[in-house]
């Protein structure tokens, strides 16, 4: 378990103010996350990283020379926020552009991805390779589709050097999808890990056995074993990667390749027992007649306290064998020897060095304003709701994702109210309340729910506006823009078991009952029992999409935990509605 903290929402935060103080020689902050604190070329390409904290030395202890210029660092065990990738990387980049570089994770995509094309947009050439290196979470037909754990940090590696090696953008970013198609990693674990302030593990293995598979989230493994002796945990570990089938193209066979092996502690392994497995897994290796280069022990990429170790193995070319000899020297990781870099001393005109000043509050009509109130109850109800069912939609999360939706749900729906109070308290209107409780909660849960239910605040809040009370008609047309952003963005349609399912028949019947001339109390009502009896028929769907993909089975029977908490929370907001309904300058009916 996590013991050392103060408040639990705060440990990310003061983490990483911590690790900035203690290297300051390598890295500074901005908002968002690092970037080196030394001077790199005016014209390289910058290569930024990142995920979710609590997986250290990924991702801020890989920045520094010869590795990444910058890191993204969202909350514990979700991705960085959209407007935190791009903040790390306008701060980062050297007018070549920026490789973005990350685990292939739901939350990830959706905020890199926004990030990238807000990058293009102002001028910034961007181009993206997620790591998918993680053997267990897709077979090889569907590789695309795999995580990314320990393999991050060979792709990271060798995009980077060849950035310091002078190469443009776009054989950058070759170079990263080569290093990532010749990456394969596999993963066990034998207890589970707890977040600051949780009472119990994200998930649990019972005694005596051990978990195979597992992703570095508290994602459930693929099976689960008798705790094998060293030597045997290392024959698993070695077999399941020399398989023919995940032999990289251009490796015909075993004999004669050159591999870099990393065998990565997640957190609670100690280095002797690590080195007691590599024994047998460097004996397996020589006995396939491969050719070991620079074999790493030690942790990589962890997850808080988890006792667990993967191996990736990373097949070297003459190209990638030349990169990788390329010196590093980061907070956590050094390689060789470097020019040590001058400090660089301009970060306060650096873009995105500094936080951006918080636009000033429109004017808004006194019925707006009014309104805007309505919007502050109904975020305090939902933020209520989220609480007073946050261990439920835990555990409901925790059958075949990582168990944190009910965290992340928390800290967005508490952003949200933070944010929504602020400005109502400045005189905004609906529009902007909602637009900018749609930041908080994006910023602060980051992950899938946390780019959808941003999205979904500011769209909604973009049909409402701040300059009349809000009618029904608008009401309905901000929840069907939602939907169809939400959709878009995340590209889940119904049937995937997502929030999608119980939002599409929302919208559906909400634009419906409003057409049909009900109140607008009365038609949220409606909609909000669509919403729930099909989150409820979520239970006998399979999941298509996202972390839960990979164990499918396994959630049959539970409701999607994004779609019961929407459905929560559209029925408690029904009821602010209800009770606000009768308000002279309530949402009109």
């Amino acid at each position: 378990m996590t013991r050392l903290f103060n408040e639990p929402d705060a440990f990310a935060d003061e983490m990483i103010a911590g690790f900035v103080a203690a290297n300051r020689r390598y890295v500074r902050s901005v908002p968002g996350g690092v970037v080196r604190s030394t001077r790199s070329p005016q014209g390289q390409v910058a290569v930024v990283i990142g995920g979710g904290s609590g997986h250290y030395p990924a991702f801020g202890g890989l920045v520094g020379q010869g590795l990444a210029h910058g890191a993204a660092m969202g909350n514990l065990f979700a991705s960085p926020a959209t407007q935190q990738v791009h903040s790390v990387a306008r701060a980062a980049q050297h007018g070549a552009g920026v490789l973005l570089s990350y685990g292939n994770y739901a939350g990830d995509v959706l905020n890199f991805d926004a990030a990238q094309e807000q990058l293009r947009a102002e001028g910034i050439p961007c181009e993206t390779v997620t790591v998918t290196d993680d053997i267990s979470s897709a077979p090889v037909a569907e590789r695309h589709r795999r995580r990314g754990i320990a393999g991050d940090l060979t792709v990271f590696r060798a995009a980077a050097a060849a950035a310091e090696a002078g190469h443009d953008l776009a054989d950058v970013a070759r170079v990263a999808r080569l290093a990532n198609e010749r990456t394969r990693s596999f993963g066990v674990a034998f207890t589970g890990c707890t977040l600051p302030g949780a009472v119990a593990p994200l998930f649990t293995v019972p005694e005596g056995r051990m978990a195979v598979g597992l992703g570095i989230h508290g994602e459930p493994g693929i099976d689960e074993t008798d705790i094998p002796t060293a030597d045997e945990l290392a024959e698993r570990l070695v077999g399941d990667l020399l398989a023919d089938a995940e032999l990289p193209d251009g490796v015909d066979t075993p004999r004669g390749a050159r591999v870099v092996p990393i065998l990565n502690g997640l957190g609670a392994l100690k280095y002797e027992e690590l080195f007691v497995v590599y024994r047998r897994v460097a004996e397996l290796l020589e006995a396939a007649g491969v050719e070991v280069v620079d074999p790493h022990v030690g942790e990589y990429c962890t997850s808080f306290d988890m006792a667990g170790c993967s191996l990736t193995l990373f097949w070297l070319d003459d190209e990638l064998a030349e990169l990788w000899e390329t010196p590093v020297d980061t907070p956590a990781y050094r390689r060789g020897s470097v020019v040590p870099a001058e400090l660089d001393d301009s970060e306060a005109d650096a873009p995105g060095s500094t936080d951006p000043a918080t636009p000033a509050i429109p004017d808004a009509t006194p019925d707006s304003r009014a309104a805007a109130a309505t919007v502050l109850a109904a975020l305090e109800t939902v933020a209520a709701t989220v609480d007073a069912h946050v261990e439920t939609l835990g555990r409901m999360d925790a059958l075949a994702g990582d168990g944190d939706h009910g965290i992340g749900m928390q800290r967005g729906s508490h952003a949200a109210v933070t944010a929504a109070r602020e400005a109502v308290e400045a005189g905004a209107g609906t529009g902007t309340t909602l637009a900018r409780a749609g930041d908080g909660w994006s910023h602060r849960a980051g992950g899938t729910s946390g780019a959808l239910w941003g999205l979904a605040l500011r769209e909604v809040g973009a049909a409402l506006g701040d300059e009349a009370a809000p009618t029904r008609d608008a009401v309905a047309a901000g929840v069907t823009a939602a939907d169809t952003g939400i959709r878009s963005y995340g590209k889940a349609e119904v049937g995937d078991k997502t929030m999608v399912d119980a939002l599409v028949p929302f919208a559906d019947a909400l634009r419906r009952e409003v057409g049909a001339g009900s109140r607008l109390a009365d038609a949220w009502a409606a909609a909000a029992s669509e919403a729930s009896v099909a989150a409820a028929a979520t239970a006998d769907l399979l999941p298509r999409m996202g972390r839960a993909r990979p164990h499918a089975e396994k959630s049959l029977g539970t409701p999607d935990p994004g779609a019961h908490s929407f459905a929560l929370i559209v029925t408690a907001v029904g009821e602010t509605l209800a009770a606000a309904s009768a308000a002279p300058k309530g949402p009109s009916a």
